[in-house]
C-alpha cells in the first residue's frame, strides 16, 4: 500500500498566517500539522508516500524532507492547478500506478490508530473505504448516507444533508478508481470531486465501506479548529523539563519545557508546551498554551493559545487568550499618555481590544 498526502490548499480560512507558510505547516503543539498524518500512517506500515504539493511546494520539502526521519521514503507531486481531490488523485497516477493506496488530507488530524482501517481494507471484495465522524454542520462537508451499514450515497457540501456524517479526509482505494475518475465531469464549483468518484463505485455496484472515527477529529482550517487540535493533543502531554526554572517560578502540572529555555520569576500552569530557547519571565503561563522555540515572554499573561517561533510579547497590558501568533510577531504596549495604538497588520488580520 501507497499513501498520497494532499498538501497543496492555500489555507484561506487561516490567513494572515498562510501567506506567508503553508496551512499544512503551521504548527499545533509545536510540531506541523502535516507531521501528525505521517507519523499515523508510517506507524501503520505504509513507507511509500507521495505528497501533493503546490506554491507552498518549497516549504513542504523542507520541513518534510526524504522522509527518512519515519523511516518512509517521500515523493513530491506537483498539482498544477486546485482543481479538487479527485483531480489531485489523477495527477499522482503515476506515482500509485495501480497499487492500493491510503488518501489524507494534510491538514487534517486525527486521533484514531490507522492500523486496523488499513487491515479491513485487505478483504478484496472492498473497492473503498472512507472514514467517518458526526459533525453538527454537515452541510460545510462531504456527507454519507449508510444503509444497514453500508454506504449508499455521498453528496459534496449538500444544502439538504441526508445525515450528519461527515467525510474526514481519510479514504483508501484500489487502483480502479483510477477508470472512474478519467469518466468524471467538473462539479458546479469546477472542481473534480472525490465523493462524485466514490459514488461512480456505489453505482457500479461495488462495495464501499465504512469506518467511524474511533478518537477525535479536527479539519484544522480555521483558527478556532486549530486552537482545539492544540488543546486536545496537549492533554495527553508528558512532563518534561529540560530548561532551567528559577527557584522563584513555579511550573506546574503537564509541562514541557524545551532544551536552552528559562522560566524566571514566572508561573507555567499545564499542559503547556515551551520549545527550545524561549525565556518566560515576569509572566503566566497558562493551560493549553503552545510557545514555538525562541520567543520571549516579559510580563505576559497568557493562556489557551498558540504562539509561533521567534516571538516576542513584552507587556502587552492585557491576557492574552484564544490567540494565534504567527512567527516573529512582536506585541507590546506603550506606557504613558496620551494613550495611543501602534499597530501593523497584514490582509484579513484580527485584532481584539480589551
Amino acid at each position: 500500500m501507497k499513501a498520497l498526502i494532499l498538501a497543496g490548499g492555500k489555507g484561506s480560512r487561516l490567513r494572515p498566517l498562510t501567506y506567508s507558510m503553508a496551512k499544512q505547516l503551521v504548527p499545533v503543539a509545536n510540531k506541523p500539522v502535516i507531521e501528525y498524518g505521517i507519523e499515523a500512517i508510517a506507524a501503520a506500515g505504509v513507507k511509500d508516500f507521495g505528497i501533493i504539493v503546490a506554491d507552498t511546494a518549497k516549504a513542504i520539502e523542507e520541513v518534510v524532507g526524504d522522509g527518512s526521519r519515519w523511516g518512509v521514503k517521500v515523493t513530491y507531486i506537483a498539482q498544477p492547478e486546485p482543481l479538487g481531490l479527485a483531480h489531485a488523485v489523477a495527477t499522482a497516477k503515476p506515482f500509485l500506478g495501480g497499487d492500493e493506496f491510503i488518501m489524507y488530507l494534510g491538514d487534517n488530524m486525527i486521533k484514531s490508530p490507522l492500523d486496523g482501517l488499513i487491515r479491513e481494507f485487505q478483504d478484496p471484495a472492498t473497492a473503498s473505504t472512507i472514514l467517518l465522524t458526526a459533525v453538527p454542520n454537515p452541510s460545510d462537508f462531504g456527507v454519507a448516507e449508510l444503509k444497514e451499514g453500508h454506504v449508499v450515497r455521498l453528496e459534496e457540501k449538500p444544502k439538504a444533508p441526508r445525515s450528519n456524517l461527515a467525510l474526514v479526509g481519510v479514504y483508501l482505494f484500489r487502483g480502479l478508481i483510477h477508470d472512474h475518475i478519467a469518466r468524471l465531469k467538473p462539479s458546479a464549483r469546477g472542481e473534480y470531486e472525490i465523493t462524485d468518484a466514490i459514488q461512480s463505485l456505489i453505482d457500479a455496484g461495488l462495495n464501499v465501506r465504512s469506518h467511524i472515527v474511533e478518537g477525535w477529529w479536527k479539519d484544522t482550517g480555521t483558527v478556532e479548529a486549530m486552537l482545539e487540535a492544540n488543546r486536545l493533543i496537549l492533554e495527553d502531554l508528558p512532563r518534561a523539563i529540560c530548561g532551567e526554572v528559577d527557584d522563584r517560578s513555579r511550573v506546574e502540572g503537564r509541562v514541557s519545557l524545551g532544551k536552552g529555555s528559562r522560566v524566571l520569576n514566572s508561573v507555567v500552569r499545564g499542559p503547556a508546551i515551551i520549545g527550545e530557547g524561549c525565556v518566560i519571565e515576569d509572566s503566566f503561563v497558562g493551560p493549553f498554551t503552545a510557545i514555538d522555540s525562541g520567543t520571549v515572554l516579559q510580563g505576559t499573561e497568557i493562556e489557551y493559545s498558540i504562539v509561533l517561533g521567534d516571538c516576542r510579547l513584552i507587556r502587552p497590558g492585557a491576557r492574552i487568550e484564544a490567540s494565534l501568533i504567527g512567527r516573529g510577531a512582536t506585541v507590546g504596549h506603550a506606557a504613558g499618555v496620551p494613550k495611543t495604538m501602534q499597530l501593523v497588520l497584514g490582509d484579513s488580520s484580527q485584532l481584539t481590544l480589551p
